[in-house]
C-alpha cells in the first residue's frame, strides 16, 4: 500500500482529499521555486481558469478553450460533470460565444440515476479591459434550455435566462481578485408534480488568486446562491447555499500553443450549507485554432 493509501485508510474520505490537497500544494511550491530559478515568468501564465467564479476575460483571437469539471458532495450525495467550450467571435475577440452541458446526479433523487441537465448557451462581451488590463468587465447573457429531467431533479422545467456581471481586478503583481453578481429567471419553472410557477434566483461570488508563479496559483473562492424552487401551483420557496473553496491550479505549456491546466478544490459549506463538504476537480485545454495575423 502506498503512503497516501495508508494515510487515507486512517481517516475519512474528505480527510484524504485534504491530505492530497496539501501534498499538491507543497509540490506546487517546489515547482514555483524551480520555475523562478529558470525564469519561468517568460512562459504563458494561467488566466481564465477559475473554478467556481467567472473571470472577466474573453478568449484571445484565434484561441478556443475546452473546460471540464467534476464536483462531488458527500452529505447531499450530489455529483456533477460539467463541460464548457468557449470561442471568440471571428474578427472581434470582444465578443465570445460558449455553451455548457451538465451531466449530474441529484442525491435527493436516489433512484433517478444520472443524466444530462439544462444546457446553457452563452454570449459575453468584453466591455472593459482584457487579460492584460488591471480592470476587466465582461457582462454575460445566457439562454437556459430545458433539457434536464424535472422528475429526476436535473432541470428547471422551462426556458430561462441568466445574466452575470464578472469583474476582474489586479490588486498587485501577485494577487488578483474576481467578483461576480448574477440573476437567473425561469418564468415557467416546474416541479416533479408538474406544478408551475415563476422562479428567480441570484448569486454572488468573490475570489482571491495568489500568483505564486505564472504556472502555479493558490485560490480561495466564495460563492453564495439564493434560488426559488416550485413547491405548488404558482408557489415557490427559497433555498440558500454558501461555500468557501480553497484550491490550487497549475499549467503545462507546449510549443504548439497548447496550454493544459489541471486543478483541485475543496468546497466547504458554511452558514446555510454548514456541514457539507466536497471535492472539485478541474481540467482545461486551451489552444489556437487559426494562425494570428503576421504569423
Amino acid at each position: 500500500m502506498t503512503r497516501i493509501g495508508r494515510a487515507c485508510g486512517h481517516t475519512s474520505i474528505i480527510g484524504c482529499f485534504y491530505f492530497v490537497f496539501v501534498v499538491l500544494l507543497l509540490a506546487g511550491a517546489a515547482l514555483a521555486q524551480q520555475d523562478s530559478a529558470s525564469s519561468a515568468s517568460a512562459q504563458p501564465g494561467i488566466q481564465d481558469n477559475s473554478f467556481l467564479i467567472e473571470e472577466a476575460y474573453n478568449q484571445n483571437f484565434g484561441v478556443v478553450q475546452h473546460i471540464g469539471s467534476f464536483t462531488r458532495f458527500w452529505n447531499s450525495k450530489d455529483w456533477a460533470y460539467i463541460f464548457t467550450q468557449e470561442w471568440p467571435v471571428p474578427g472581434d475577440a470582444r465578443h465570445q460565444l460558449s455553451y455548457t452541458v451538465p451531466f449530474f446526479h441529484a442525491g435527493a433523487f436516489q433512484d433517478s440515476g444520472a443524466g444530462i441537465g439544462d444546457v446553457f448557451l452563452h454570449y459575453r462581451y468584453q466591455l472593459v479591459g482584457n487579460g492584460n488590463a488591471k480592470l476587466a468587465f465582461a457582462p454575460r447573457l445566457s439562454l437556459i434550455l430545458p433539457t434536464g429531467s424535472v422528475a429526476d431533479g436535473r432541470g428547471a422545467g422551462g426556458l430561462g435566462i441568466q445574466t452575470s456581471l464578472p469583474v476582474s481586478l489586479v490588486l498587485s503583481k501577485n494577487l488578483v481578485s474576481h467578483w461576480n453578481a448574477g440573476v437567473t429567471v425561469v418564468p415557467h419553472a416546474q416541479d416533479a408534480s408538474r406544478d408551475r410557477a415563476s422562479a428567480t434566483g441570484y448569486n454572488l461570488g468573490q475570489s482571491f488568486i495568489w500568483l505564486t508563479n505564472p504556472r502555479f496559483n493558490v485560490m480561495l473562492e466564495t460563492v453564495f446562491a439564493n434560488s426559488q424552487f416550485v413547491v405548488a401551483p404558482a408557489k415557490t420557496e427559497w433555498s440558500r447555499s454558501l461555500f468557501l473553496s480553497p484550491g490550487i491550479r497549475w499549467a503545462y505549456n507546449f510549443k504548439n500553443g497548447l496550454q493544459i491546466v489541471p486543478g483541485i478544490g475543496v468546497p466547504i459549506g458554511v452558514g446555510p450549507s454548514s456541514g457539507e463538504k466536497g471535492v472539485f476537480l478541474y481540467l482545461s485545454f486551451e489552444h489556437p485554432f487559426r494562425k494570428l495575423p503576421g504569423k
